[in-house]
């Protein structure tokens, strides 16, 4: 196999630089990587590249972050998967820090609750188009419609857990797959190929696999150990040390659960997790939960990194013996460290088989069920913030043994109707891109919150 001439050194910058660009969620920052990684430096090739996309697709987590540290992996062995994983991160966690204090201390002054009052009814927006945009992708025939309409009814009318729609939804998939059902045998990808995709042997990398990157299962086994300490040994440790109701004990326990089902993307996962942090955990409000989305949506790395936001709230608002801001400060830096650490777990252990699993057609019709159902997830997702922010009260209505929380028409939010309707116009009718908006409709709070003295 042919030297790749790649040092570190470049390599850390390379994904520095990365990092430093990838805005917009899962499907941007994938562009972001094919760009810098395939078209401008020649790292690896296009089917080199799409190869580990479609392994980090069938992986719970953030699919762009563990397909970076992939291809660090590919090029440096494990030191690089771990350079290319923290530093595609790092950018997101420091801004979200940031902003949460921002949040925290700030949030009562008039312009900082006017920002997040226009962003918040953006981002119901977003949402919606992400809905569109999966759907368009995902449901490709009435089997596929059928499972997201299941999904949607489930969650919205019988509040069934999202990780069983997820299992669910992928033994289906895998039943079908098997079974050769056409329906199930669809393929699908991430955006557009390249014009002239760059083969893998004109790549540096080269064709053939690197020796650190063959099967090897006394390496695998040893890796899976070192980092299954690292994430489970400060869960339990504050499991046992803590109890089970305090709150970083919470944190850690619900968030490694999150890192384990989220299969199907970012907003796939928030729909689950704002329902918990917010009906059931009660960290955080509808509103607060819009509000670290559109953190996310603004700042570079994986979107997935709102979770920081809740789990700093959740311990915030009950800070214990410490100071609210100190106990605040870890609440996130351990959520983030439960739900991102799984993901070296999955690629280094996984990695080197990843032939097989491309090559399992059941396995690609499951996750193709799973995306499928993800629309109606979304979308659920989607009516459960527009009844929660842009209405004030909500009344349960019962019928057919079912209770439902439909909107009091007269208590609809006009200026945050107004901002949502105008995001909607320029997405949709214009193509503003999704910053611009964003951008744009949080200045039109400020002015809205400041002119009307909103509160």
């Amino acid at each position: 196999m042919k030297d790749h001439g790649v040092s570190f050194g470049e390599a850390m910058r390379v994904w520095a630089r990365v990092a430093a660009l990838s805005f917009g969620g899962p499907a941007g920052q994938i562009a972001v990587m094919h760009r810098i990684i395939v078209e401008e430096k020649k790292w690896i090739g296009e089917n080199r590249f799409l190869q580990a996309l479609n392994y980090c697709t069938l992986l719970p987590g953030p699919e762009a972050q563990q397909l970076a540290i992939y291809i660090g992996w590919l090029m440096h062995k494990t030191r690089g998967g771990l350079a290319a994983g923290i530093l595609f991160v790092l950018p997101g966690l420091l801004a979200i820090m940031a902003l949460s204090w921002i949040y925290v201390l700030l949030g009562k002054v008039p312009l900082v609750q006017g920002l997040f009052f226009g962003l918040k009814a953006a981002v119901l927006v977003i949402v919606v188009e992400a809905v569109l945009r999966v759907g368009k992708r995902a449901l490709k025939n009435n089997a596929m419609r059928a499972l997201a309409a299941a999904a949607f009814l489930l969650l919205f009318f019988f509040d069934v857990p999202f990780p069983v729609i997820v299992i669910g939804a992928g033994l289906i998939g895998y039943v079908g797959g098997k079974m050769g059902v056409p329906a199930f045998l669809g393929g699908g990808g991430h955006g557009k190929a390249a014009s002239k995709p760059l083969a893998d042997a004109d790549s540096l990398l080269g064709e053939e696999t690197p020796l650190h990157a063959r099967p090897n299962v006394g390496w695998s086994l040893r890796i899976t150990a070192i980092f299954l300490l690292l994430w489970l040994v400060p869960v339990a440790a504050l499991y046992f040390g803590l109890g089970g109701a305090n709150v970083f004990t919470q944190i850690s326990l619900f968030f490694s659960k999150l890192a384990v089902v989220t299969f199907g993307g970012a907003y796939a996962v928030l729909a689950y997790m704002a329902q918990q942090a917010v009906e059931n955990y009660h960290w955080v409000t509808a509103g607060q939960m819009l509000d670290g989305l559109g953190m996310a949506e603004t700042t570079p790395g994986p979107l997935i990194i709102v979770t920081q936001f809740v789990g700093f709230l959740a311990a915030w608002r009950d800070p214990g013996t410490m100071s609210p801001l100190l106990a605040a400060t870890l609440g996130g830096l351990l959520t983030t460290w439960v739900t991102f650490t799984p993901c070296f777990l999955w690629i280094f252990f996984g990695a080197p088989f990843v032939e097989g699993l491309r090559a399992n057609k059941e396995l690609g019709a499951a996750l193709g069920a799973i995306t499928a159902a993800v629309v109606g997830v979304i979308l659920n997702l989607a009516v459960w913030f527009a009844l929660h922010v842009l209405f004030a009260k909500l009344t349960p209505v019962h019928w057919l043994g079912l209770s439902v929380d439909v909107p009091v028409l007269a208590s609809v939010d006009i200026p945050s109707l107004a901002i949502s309707v105008a995001a909607a116009i320029a997405i949709f009718r214009f193509k503003f891109g999704m910053i611009p908006v964003l951008l744009a409709s949080s200045l039109a709070g400020v002015v809205l919150f400041l002119a009307l003295g909103l509160s």
